[in-house]
Formats: structure tokens, sequence, C-alpha cells
């Protein structure tokens, strides 16, 4: 998760907060406007319900809703604690078209005690968990010592290859040794670096290893241009998109409040990026998530 006004990483759940309680430092902000309607279904490969303010059935109801009203038609909620992580298995059970992926957070991996192994094991083993995530490095913010980090990184990815589920990468600031550790310890049989912040460079390193790379709001930001560079060379097949809501919004609602509906700008923004039609980027996204994360057709 990123803050969306400072472009950089932000831990979130603090303690204290219960899931589902709007993030605070977005709680306040305008929404995103309603986009224009996308010509085919889209997913949201990567969300935060619960830091949207989702907090009962309802809730998610009507946010799916709202995306699926402007063609974002499934949607991953991810956790990054573990009362996110009961939170998301447990709202993925109730609506057909949503799904969830867990973990601990980088920034939080000083909490991954034997406990935590055990509840995440299960909760990931649940047929509604289509990814082990968000895991990853974090070396932006002072929280988890970077070694610990290493080591719960190293242990998502066990359960991930464990449970034939992909691994969900968080990468802030640490680029050489989140590959390191996918080399060191063999990477799962599908990798997805969420809210990929790499250069050009980085992004062919992740594309000749058959990683896939999934672009959030930041790719629409006029002063990202060597990111916009790294999109534009990523193989169709290894594309993704998600909106890593509540957080960075994309242009030009860049600082609002994000939620799964506001995807369809940042897609947009790729298919002009890479000079794509429309039309056909919406579907090969949608190919490429459904593929990854094993997703049924959406219901309706």
């Amino acid at each position: 998760m990123i803050n969306s006004d400072s472009g950089t990483d932000s831990p979130k759940g603090q303690d204290g907060e219960p899931a589902g309680a709007p993030h605070p430092a977005v709680a306040q902000r305008p929404m995103v406007p309603a986009p224009e309607p996308l010509p085919g279904p889209v997913v949201d490969a990567h969300t935060h319900l619960d830091a949207c303010g989702c907090v009962d059935a309802a809730d998610v109801a009507a946010a799916m809703d709202r995306a699926a009203a402007v063609g974002v038609r499934q949607v991953v909620t991810v956790a990054d604690d573990m009362a996110s992580a009961r939170w998301v298995v447990d709202a993925a059970g109730r609506h057909p078209d949503l799904y969830a992926a867990v973990a601990l957070h980088p920034t939080r991996a000083d909490t991954l005690d034997d406990a935590a192994r055990t509840e995440l094991e299960h909760l990931a083993a649940d047929p509604r968990v289509v990814a082990v995530g968000e895991t990853g490095l974090d070396h932006y913010w002072d929280a988890a010592p970077h070694a610990t980090q290493a080591e719960a990184f190293a242990w998502h990815i066990d359960l991930a290859k464990r449970l034939g589920k992909p691994v969900m990468i968080h990468d802030r600031d640490a680029h050489d040794d989140v590959l390191a550790i996918l080399r060191s310890e063999g990477a799962p049989g599908k990798v997805i670096f969420h809210c990929f912040s790499g250069d050009p460079a980085m992004a062919r390193l992740c594309a000749d290893a058959g990683y896939h790379l999934s672009f959030a709001g930041p790719v629409s930001f006029r002063n990202a241009r060597g990111l916009a560079e790294a999109a534009a060379l990523v193989p169709t097949e290894l594309l993704m998109t998600e909106t890593d809501a509540p957080f960075l919004a994309p242009h030009p609602h860049r600082g609002k409040r994000n939620e799964p509906y506001a995807l369809p700008y940042t897609v947009r923004a790729l298919a002009a990026i890479r000079g794509q039609d429309l039309d056909e980027l919406c579907a090969a996204v949608t190919s490429t998530t459904r593929a990854v994360y094993g997703l049924p057709d959406p219901t309706g």
C-alpha cells in the first residue's frame, strides 16, 4: 500500500485500528469521480477494501456494485496484517466476484510468530484466497529490520509454493534484494510485482524471468516517465493492473480517495502509454489476471 500524496509506501493497519476502518490518511479526502465505463470487463488485481472503509457485507456489495457499473467486474482485496487477513477472507466469502490475498506486509514482518504462521497457513488455504501477499521487502520505512523482512519474505514464498498459489510482492526501494531472494529461494510458478515501481531495466529483468507486473495509478502521473517507459515494454501476457485503493488515485485525481471503480482511469492511461487499442488491452489484462489467479468468469 502506498501513500498517494508522497508516492511512498505507507504501513497500514496501525495498532488498535480495526479491520474495516477507513485509513486515517485518506478518510477525509473526496472520492475520485466515477469514470466512463470501459468497453470490456477488467479485474482490480490488488485493493484494500477494509482500508477503503468497508466493514460488512453491505459495504462490500456497494463497493462491488460501484466497480461493476464501470466495468471492474472482479476484485482481489489484500491483507497486510492479521486482522486484515481474517477480514479479507470473510469478505471474499460473502461476494461471488471478490477474492482475497493474505500475508503480513514486510513492515509487519516482526509480528510473524508461530501463531501467525499457523493462522496464515490456514487462511491462505481457503479456496477464496488466490494469492499469498502482500509480502516482500520495504527499505523505505523504518519498520521491521531488513533481515527480519527477508526471513518473512522467504517464509511466504515457501507458503505460496506449498499451496500452489501466486506470491504477490511488495517492493519498496529494494529491487535488487527482492530479485536476489526470489533467485535464492526459488520463485513460485507465478510471481506478481504489485504496484510495480521499477525502471525499464527492472521491468526487463522481471519479464525475462516470467514475472507479472501490475501497474497502479502512478503509471498515469505526469512525472512518472520511467514508470511509463517500463509499462510500455512489458509483454501483454505479463501485464496486470490494480488500484491499491484507497491510495494511489490516478491522474487527474491524484490525492483523492481511491476505490476499485476508479481503475478505468489507469487502464486508459496504460492503453495510451502502450499505443494499444483499449478494447484489446481490456481483454488482454483480464485474460492474464484471471489466469494468474485462477478466476472464473464473473457472475451475472
